[in-house]
């Protein structure tokens, strides 16, 4: 594969395709995009003249069967994953699918044995990219001893903004369309699984605030996904991490995490600004953090790479993803039970 174009096609164009994947693609050699195929076909050319794309297909299906193309890039809400990343892997294409991963858990187990069952092909998620100034930076602070044994973690993913009631429906507060997808608590775990490892318990809370929305026909209808989350989880060690997140905490203090441990505390602030301090300190101070030490954003590089055999898939593999989403499910679970749920599921 390594002197063989890459000829990639496009199924969804929302905004992380059109900002992010398809600059990404159109900066490497030997690389093509070739083709998109958007909810419609009128939408799809104004994608194909916008960023200069040959070829528009009516639907996703006429794209996986053309034959000239080897990608795919799976832009479309989580719903539509499974079914098309499985379909993508039958006719013999590497797939880079958007996050969220999928709907369910079971649509991502799915996923992942689909892709075990094609292992020459390349599958890739789309990482959260929100942490990625701070994970390296993270991660060692964690690992050298700077903290000791991490023993309590308080994470807070707040938007500040008020119940927007009668708001329009969104398709993240559509349960058919995004799943057990909400807010943001998939892509903050993942950001908590570079840090810290994976969870093994979970129980949590949950409310819908803005019960009903307007849907794009001006008529009120109900909200299934919540917009406000408490969640407490166990990691392996026993420690315990409290997240909250929320869409109706207007006037709130933002993001900001808090690390525990038996020899020191690391802050993150609400700019990622990152301050540690240890037994006997008075207080906190300033971690410095180079940007020649920092991650980047290099999904579709990576992309690439491996489908040339040149990189292996770390940000992110379909196994990561598998973790996220039944932590996610299980979240759901224990608000909509009231009991633990232990992972994995």
């Amino acid at each position: 594969m390594a002197e063989e174009v890459i000829r990639v096609g496009l199924i969804g164009a929302g905004g992380n395709v059109r900002n992010r994947h398809i600059p990404g693609f159109q900066q490497i050699d030997g690389l093509e995009i070739v083709g998109v195929a958007n909810r419609t076909l009128e939408s799809s050319r104004t994608v194909a003249d916008q960023f200069n794309i040959s070829q528009v297909y009516s639907g996703w299906q006429e794209l996986l069967e053309d034959e000239s193309i080897n990608a795919v890039c799976i832009g479309t809400w989580p719903y539509m994953h499974r079914a098309m990343t499985l379909a993508a892997l039958e006719k013999g294409k590497h797939v880079l699918t958007e996050a969220r991963m999928a709907a369910t858990a079971q649509d991502a187990r799915d996923m992942l044995a689909a892709s075990h069952a094609h292992p020459e092909l390349v599958c890739q998620l789309t990482p959260t990219s929100t942490t990625y100034k701070i994970d390296n930076l993270i991660k060692r602070l964690v690992n050298d001893g700077s903290v000791g044994e991490v023993l309590s973690v308080e994470m807070q993913a707040l938007q500040n903004r008020f119940a927007d009631f009668g708001g329009e429906l969104h398709w993240r507060h559509d349960w058919r369309m995004s799943g057990y997808n909400t807010l943001n608590i998939g892509a903050s775990y993942e950001s908590m699984m570079r840090w810290l490892g994976r969870g093994n318990r979970v129980m949590a809370m949950s409310k819908i605030h803005v019960p009903y929305r307007s849907d794009e026909n001006g008529q009120m209808v109900s909200v299934s996904i919540p917009d406000h989350v408490n969640i407490l989880y166990e990691l392996a060690n026993g420690a315990q991490v409290h997240m909250r997140m929320s869409a109706t905490t207007g006037l709130s203090t933002g993001n900001q995490t808090w690390i525990y441990g038996t020899e020191g505390t690391i802050h993150i602030d609400q700019q990622q600004n990152v301050f540690a301090g240890r037994r006997g300190d008075d207080q906190l101070t300033e971690v410095r953090n180079p940007a020649d030490g920092q991650a980047h954003y290099r999904v579709e590089e990576q992309f690439t790479n491996a489908i040339r055999g040149t990189e292996q898939v770390d940000m992110v593999p379909f196994e990561t993803g598998v973790h996220y989403m039944e932590w996610t499910e299980a979240v759901i679970r224990s608000s909509q039970t009231g009991q633990a749920v232990y992972l994995p599921l």
